[in-house]
């Protein structure tokens, strides 16, 4: 047992210690005196003791566990000839440092500790019981023992207070940080008490909260290094200061030597063990409101999932006991019950019935839907197990999460490395729903201003939806299932069309095997109406807005299927930290992980904004709540409802040890069996860092039509990018209109000499179009090129080629292209005139959209999806990327390479130098490849035109760089790319993006409150203040009124001298004597004895009123004549045989032996205590 729990011995404490042990006292002076010879012998003291009491004197035991540097300033501040004092506070800051020493330095004001000086009874003068009697408990002096406690950056001390139940019959001493002591503290003053006890250590609750938290790479051996860095840097802060010091008066004039003590050692941080084992005692003290709070969960939507991930990190005895994790989560994610079992099926008997018993006894209305993965209907009549049992519910309607229905077909599929296996999925999805038509107008609408305004040419369609992605679907638009006979009859279309020869890829091989499709679909087929909504029930809910283009789009969250609570499994794994954890330990970290979870999802399914104050801790809130009720008339935590009472249900380890007759429910807070259990923590480091990420993607949403997108992500340019330096390109017209009025001149003179167009360009000349030589941006100092080509007619808008993605005007870009690959074989690294304005001619005759700058990819990513840690190192705080950027910059010599899909006119060059270098060429004894030739080619262009300053003034034309890497990635995808639009030629699939008919029903909107818990509230154990009730001993009530009377009725008069008082009448029985004077030579004093006058007796007043006397006391009547043993019932006096030593009793009949001997027990217990 720690020392925070109450010793239970019934004899009187140990009398408090009046003087410190020698030995101590010498190792203070030894260890705290500096070894100076000279000048400096005595350094100057740091703490002034107080008048009257003895210099540095602390409690024998006390001292032993304070150390050196402290024990001077703590002895000052708490005690005054020897007693503590009575104007005690709660935090006690050490000195400082002087600022200038005149003497030398010693390193005990420069480490020293803060102090907590937790005695409530002396501080609060609170009332404070003992639990065994009733009486109460009266102060006995500072505990023994001083505490280290561990702070997020430095160790600070803590003194507690001994208390005494003085009852003849208990006589039991407590500690004022022990649980029976705290209990009894108001909510208020307990949370003064910001630490929690171990056996040996001591944790300040700033460095528990760091690990409640169970986020991306928040693990305790990160908590560990970061404490350990704190501290360290502190210590070495304090170091440099002292040595500082030191230096600074080494520096001054001195005739000897002067030594310096040694700075004290630093103190070792505990491991990442302890950190979990405290981490353990913090959730245990607030079980109870964490239980109550995931059983006043409740759904209108609920989803039911298992995993067996979890289940691996259990050990113990425990281990291998568990098979599955069964959770039921509601609609906005929040989860209703979680529970370990051995199996699956009769074994969640028990946990239906508490979940449907829980809606009966809160009065709440039955869910209306549940999802499930199987078990969701049955052949025939009757209902399935899953429907009897949760038959309390009959008008629960089990659905089929949709998911799982499209991964039963997909396991028909050959193997899913088929190149028309993503079709297939995304067409499946098709058959299965339809997406509203307004939602779908309206992203297109943005995608098509976004287009616009990108200058894309050529608009379509197709086009648009090419640019939406699944993720912006399933946010911003709403579907619907399409009914279980249309279903069927497209879902059959698909596999009878894909199942033939148009399913097979360039090795024969067919996507569906038809055999075993046909056995699953006839299996499947019955659960189309499982799959299908349910007519009533609104399972979008609008979330927010996003403004795209101008064009307000809606947010949308989706209640249908269990893809959340797969999700949720995902995050519950790392809810338990490291490898491993027994029973205990597995239970309270579920329990946490499920509680902030649910608080988290309540948050966000709110349509207000979140409250500035984010907190877990019910109790603090609700009593914050109370308080201000009574103060300020109003709840100053609004959004905070407490929960419901805890309905008994098994959470969790609970569950499963109910099968097998084993109870976990009754944990002693207290027990030794509980303090094993919190330290006994994996010794394993856990390879990953646990935490979680909360994803919203929709496995159903499946892919698109395999659209020639770009390696890297599309990045809309800014107004800026989008100005270019020549031509018509310098004032912006309108896509649409540009397309009607495309002006271009025909090329009657080519180039001639090394410069020659090539055969494709004379081909290409009646589409080349020219910009008059007036409309130019070139300078006017150089002279236009002679070879410069005229201007002709240009062909109609319909002539022009279009790229894969039906983009018009890449005629014009091969032919840049083409002439640029002619570059390659130059033997000299820079242009002549006729090139560069064959250069500049060629890129003026482009579109402007192939004009525009290039817009380069965002490289950095806020939120990593793969890889160990999954998060960045921080947020960034002002423009995202820079990081990336200085790690690129400082990394290496060269830009970072980009894909070649960037810009059109590079992806043609290097499809242009693809068909050049078809494979490897041998030069001497190496072999180059193919990527090794056509970098260096694209290198010999990009160095080519580069050097050009012409071209590059002339121009927006950017050659950026490409490595292996991003030439290779391109290159795969690209015929990936178009092998899937091989094999998809003449293949009769359903529309990528199908629309509804007829608009969707009306979607739920986010209440602005969370509303009330049904049923009794939890109620919290806040304890009403006692501060100032504690009956301290006071002195004698008759001496006190003794002395306040004399005070009172005799006033100290001031004494007056009077030099030269006035003749007054004396009265004859008081003559005046007379002294002879001498003679002025002899002695010039004269002695004159005067008799003040004696006037009328007057009645002084009291200068306040008088006290009332004390109340006499109750004369004491004896009932019995003579006092009896309790346990022999006869009289208890020396006839009889009993005796007393120090208030224990000593009875012939039952102690055993004789009293002699009783008697020397006693005094050798007596002494030991001492």
């Amino acid at each position: 047992m720690s020392d925070a729990a109450s010793s239970s011995g019934t004899s009187s404490p140990p009398p408090p210690v009046t003087s410190a042990s020698p030995t101590a006292t010498s190792f203070f002076a030894i260890s705290a005196a500096p070894s100076v010879v000279g000048r400096s012998a005595h350094p100057a003291a740091d703490m002034e003791t107080a008048p009257g009491s003895e210099p540095g004197w602390l409690p024998a035991k006390l001292m032993g566990t304070i150390p050196p540097q402290d024990q001077k300033w703590i002895s000052s501040a708490l005690w005054k000839n020897q007693r503590l004092r009575t104007d005690l506070k709660l935090w006690y800051d050490p000195p400082e440092p002087a600022l200038i020493y005149h003497q030398a330095p010693t390193p005990e004001r420069f480490f020293t500790h803060r102090l907590l000086l937790w005695m409530p009874y002396h501080l609060w003068k609170v009332r404070l019981s003992c639990p065994v009697c009733g009486k109460q408990l009266t102060g006995y002096g500072a505990h023994k023992r001083a505490r280290h406690v561990l702070d997020v950056d430095r160790y600070y001390l803590m003194i507690t207070e001994t208390l005494w139940c003085s009852s003849a019959g208990c006589k039991t001493s407590y500690i004022s940080s022990s649980k029976t002591i705290l209990d009894q503290l108001d909510l208020a003053h307990r949370m003064e008490f910001r630490l929690i006890l171990t056996r040996r250590y001591a944790c300040d609750m700033r460095v528990i909260r760091f690990l409640r938290e169970r986020t991306l790479g928040n693990s305790p051996s990160r908590l560990v290094r970061q404490v350990r860095e704190n501290h360290s840097e502190e210590w070495l802060k304090r170091v440099c200061r002292y040595l500082g010091a030191c230096s600074d008066f080494v520096a001054q004039p001195s005739l000897l030597p002067v030594k310096f003590p040694d700075p004290p050692e630093p103190v070792a941080i505990p491991s990442h063990r302890w950190m979990l084992a405290v981490y353990g005692r913090d959730i245990l003290s607030r079980l109870d409101h964490i239980k109550a709070s995931i059983t006043s969960t409740f759904g209108n939507i609920l989803k039911m999932d298992s995993t067996k991930k979890i289940t691996k990190k259990l050990s113990g005895f425990a281990k291998g006991t568990a098979l599955w994790l069964t959770s039921v989560s509601n609609e906005v994610g929040q989860i209703l019950i979680s529970v370990l079992t051995a199996q699956e099926g009769p074994a969640l008997d028990t946990m239906a019935a508490d979940l449907i018993r829980r809606y009966s006894n809160a009065g709440v209305a039955p869910p209306q839907l549940l999802y499930v993965d199987c078990e969701c209907c049955r052949e025939g009549t009757g209902q399935s197990k899953l429907k009897q049992r949760f038959g309390g519910w009959p008008d629960l309607v089990v659905k089929l999460d949709i998911y799982h229905f499209m991964r039963r077909l997909a396991s028909g599929c050959t193997k899913d490395a088929h190149p028309l296996y993503p079709i297939f999925m995304s067409r499946l999805s098709s058959c299965i729903f339809e997406w509203d038509s307004g939602d779908v107008a309206l992203l297109r609408q943005a995608k098509r201003e976004q287009l616009k305004r990108e200058r894309v040419p050529g608009i379509t369609e197709k086009l648009v939806d090419q640019q939406i992605t699944k993720e912006e679907l399933a946010l911003h638009c709403r579907r619907r299932t399409r009914g279980e006979h249309q279903t069927i009859i497209m879902i059959e279309q698909l596999l009878n069309e894909l199942m033939g020869v148009k399913g097979r890829d360039y090795l024969g091989v067919p996507l569906l095997d038809q055999e075993r499709m046909q056995h699953i679909w006839q299996i499947q087929k019955k659960h189309v109406k499982c799959i299908q909504d349910e007519p009533g029930v609104l399972l979008y809910t609008v979330t927010g807005t996003t403004t795209k283009e101008g064009i307000v789009l809606p947010n949308y969250r989706c209640a249908r299927g269990s893809t959340s609570l797969e999700s949720f499994h995902l995050h519950l794994n790392r809810f338990i930290p490291g490898t491993s954890a027994n029973s205990l330990n597995f239970q309270l970290y579920l329990l946490e992980g499920l509680n902030r979870w649910n608080q988290d999802r309540e948050a966000a399914s709110l349509a207000v904004r979140p409250p500035p104050l984010l907190s877990y801790s019910g109790d603090l809130v609700h009593c914050v709540n109370n308080l201000s009720v009574k103060v300020l008339g109003r709840k100053l935590v609004p959004s905070f409802q407490p929960p419901a009472v805890y309905t008994g249900e098994l959470i969790g380890i609970d569950y499963l040890y109910r099968q097998t007759g084993r109870a976990l429910q009754d944990v002693q807070p207290d027990s030794e069996e509980t303090e094993q259990m919190l330290e006994d923590v994996g010794t394993e480091e856990e390879l990953e860092d646990e935490g979680f990420e909360d994803s919203s993607l929709d496995p159903t949403a499946g892919l698109l039509d395999p659209s020639p997108a770009t390696t890297s992500s599309a990045v809309i340019p800014t107004p800026s990018s989008l100005q270019t330096t020549a031509g018509p390109s310098a004032s912006y017209i309108a896509t649409d209109a540009l397309e009607q009025q495309l002006v271009a001149n025909e090329h009657t003179t080519a180039p001639s000499g090394p410069t020659e167009v090539p055969t494709s360009l004379a081909s290409a000349s009646p589409y080349i179009s020219i910009v008059p030589a007036s409309l130019a941006t070139t300078p006017t100092t150089s002279p236009t090129p002679s070879g410069l080509p005229t201007m002709t007619p240009a062909a109609p808008q319909q002539q022009l080629a279009v790229d894969e993605r039906c983009i018009p005007g890449m005629d014009r870009v091969d032919s840049l292209a083409e002439y640029l690959v002619g570059l390659r074989n130059e033997t000299g690294q820079t242009l002549n005139s006729q090139q560069a304005s064959t250069i500049i001619a060629l890129w003026q005759n482009l579109l402007p959209y192939d004009q525009q700058r290039v817009a380069y990819s965002a490289r950095h990513q806020s939120r990593l999806t793969t890889g160990r840690f999954r998060c960045s190192k921080k947020t960034p705080e002002f423009t995202p990327g820079v990081e990336s950027m200085t790690r690129c910059v400082l990394g290496s010599t060269g830009s970072p390479a980009q894909w070649p899909d960037c810009c059109r006119l590079v992806e043609c060059i290097f499809v242009k130098l693809c068909d050049i270098h078809k494979s490897p060429k041998k030069q001497g004894k190496y072999a180059l490849t193919r990527w090794t030739l056509i970098l260096r080619d694209y290198s010999k262009i990009r160095q080519l035109v580069l050097g050009n300053g012409t071209v590059m003034q002339s121009s927006t034309l950017q050659l950026f760089d490409v490595n292996q890497t991003t030439l290779i990635q391109w290159h795969n995808k690209r015929l990936k790319r178009q092998e899937s639009n091989i094999l998809l030629q003449g293949v009769n699939l359903p529309a990528s993006i199908p629309v509804a008919p007829v608009p969707l029903p009306p979607v739920q909107v986010r209440p602005t409150a969370a509303p009330p818990q049904p049923g009794p509230q939890h109620q919290y154990h806040l304890p009403q203040s006692t501060a100032g009730q504690a009956v301290v001993k006071r002195k004698s009530a008759a001496l006190a009124q003794q002395t306040h009377s004399l005070q009172s009725v005799c006033p100290r008069l001031p004494a007056q001298r009077q030099l030269f008082p006035q003749q007054a009448s004396r009265p004859t029985s008081a003559p005046l004597p007379a002294v002879s004077s001498p003679s002025p030579a002899s002695d010039p004093l004269v002695y004159v004895f005067l008799t003040p006058p004696v006037n009328a007796p007057k009645q002084i007043a009291p200068a306040g009123p008088l006290s009332s006397p004390p109340p006499a006391r109750r004369p004491y009547s004896r009932k019995v004549d003579k006092n009896k043993c309790s346990l022999c019932q006869q009289p208890r006096n020396k006839e009889s045989g009993h005796s007393q030593y120090y208030g224990y009793i000593y009875c012939p009949q039952n102690a055993g032996i004789p009293l002699d001997q009783w008697m020397e027990d006693m005094r050798k217990k007596r002494a030991d205590k001492k």
